[in-house]
């Protein structure tokens, strides 16, 4: 498969996405999953991949040797790599009940995710080439990691921009639990592995539940978007807040965010109320109320190009009305995991709320995803998470 001329940059430099735009000519006729080899114009090597005619991605690219085919070897050595990184920054620390284990291009392995849960691993394949491949992929990490049981979880959209048909279910060994019970930092997890959001949950906060959790003490919270009660949880039982009111529009995750109140022996101190945030933050706003934090980590607000300005017009708005929540001195943690939308266009967003709210802001810290979730430096997207937390006067 030939690239267009000026277009090989990007894969030399070895960014894994191969958009259709970028194909001058494929020799032969593909199926899908194929794996090929991509050349410059001028007939150079730049690597190998795996193609796919139902996506804009036409090929996700994972080797850059020219004689070491994707074969059984290849991924086994892949999955090795990425396992003895969490090994290595993990070395003196207690072994953790949760952690992903491979994350998709951040570790080489463009469309494949595999998180860890106790004794069960979920994997979720955003890549038709890789469902393929799932079986041998299932056989290595039974191999390796010697799991109860493997169970997949499919992503929204993957139907429309992959070609690729796959339905939530078990692929080897035991069903997980459910719930399946998790520890962080001292706080008890309920968690919904089959059908929560995710994995079943959100892993990649990890760290900055933690930082968040520095702040608080004595504090009023208010957690939007609270999902199972993580961040409100790690406020209570690790920082020492006095009281937390967690908003989500979701009845099954608050069910089990009341469960992981009761058994963290916090239900006293916090209080879930099923609504959709925008009119809860306007309900409070009208009655008064004031918190000494406010928490935001909304759902990904776009996944196009085309939707960032939209994206960000709400993000202003959520932000907005966060701030007039938020007693003077207060802090302000804001999240977001729009990939498309960088931090430098955060960062502007919070200076307009900042002139509109007649309010000064300073971030006091500007974090990301935990290190399970690393950033791979030929691929930019993969920091995809920014978690800002605030000083707004």
């Amino acid at each position: 498969m030939t690239v267009k001329p000026r277009r090989a940059l990007p894969f030399f430099h070895r960014h894994p996405w191969v958009f259709a735009g970028a194909i001058a000519k494929v020799e032969g006729e593909l199926a899908p999953g194929t794996e090929v080899a991509l050349v410059s114009n001028k007939g150079e090597f730049i690597g190998r991949g795996l193609f796919n005619p139902n996506s804009n991605i036409r090929v996700r690219l994972y080797g850059w040797e020219e004689d070491v085919p994707l074969d059984r070897d290849f991924w086994s050595a892949r999955l090795d790599a990425a396992i003895a990184v969490r090994r290595d920054w993990t070395k003196g620390e207690q072994s953790r009940s949760a952690e992903r284990l491979v994350f998709s291009e951040g570790d080489g392995m463009s469309g494949l995710v595999v998180d860890r849960y106790g004794d069960w691993l979920l994997l979720q394949l955003t890549s038709l080439a890789l469902s393929q491949r799932v079986d041998e992929i299932v056989e290595l990490l039974q191999v390796k990691l010697k799991p109860a049981g493997i169970w997949l979880r499919t992503e929204k959209g993957m139907r429309e921009s992959e070609g690729l048909e796959l339905s939530d279910g078990l692929l080897t060994g035991s069903e997980p639990p459910r719930p399946l019970f998790i520890e962080e930092a001292g706080v008890r997890h309920s968690i919904d592995v089959c059908q929560g959001h995710k994995t079943g949950f959100y892993l990649d906060q990890r760290e900055n539940r933690a930082a968040v959790a520095r702040y608080v003490k004595g504090h009023r919270v208010l957690d939007l978007f609270c999902y199972t009660g993580g961040f409100g949880l790690a406020a209570l039982v690790c920082g020492g807040a006095q009281e937390v009111i967690g908003v989500d529009s979701s009845e099954p995750a608050l069910t089990l965010a009341r469960a992981n109140a009761e058994s963290n022996e916090v239900s006293d101190q916090i209080h879930f109320e099923k609504a959709k945030v925008f009119e809860s933050l306007e309900k409070m706003k009208a009655a008064g109320e004031q918190f000494d934090t406010v928490i935001l980590d909304p759902p990904k607000m776009t996944r196009h190009r085309a939707g960032t300005k939209q994206a960000l017009r709400g993000y202003h708005s959520l932000n907005r009305m966060a701030v007039d929540v938020l007693r003077p001195g207060g802090l302000l943690v804001t999240c977001s995991c729009s990939g498309l939308i960088d931090r430098a266009d955060i960062d502007q967003m919070l200076a307009d709320v900042s002139l509109q709210a007649k309010r000064p802001i300073r971030i006091l810290e500007s974090r990301g995803q935990a290190p399970d979730h690393p950033v791979s430096v030929h691929c930019p997207e993969t920091s995809y998470l920014q978690c800002n937390i605030c000083h707004v006067e």
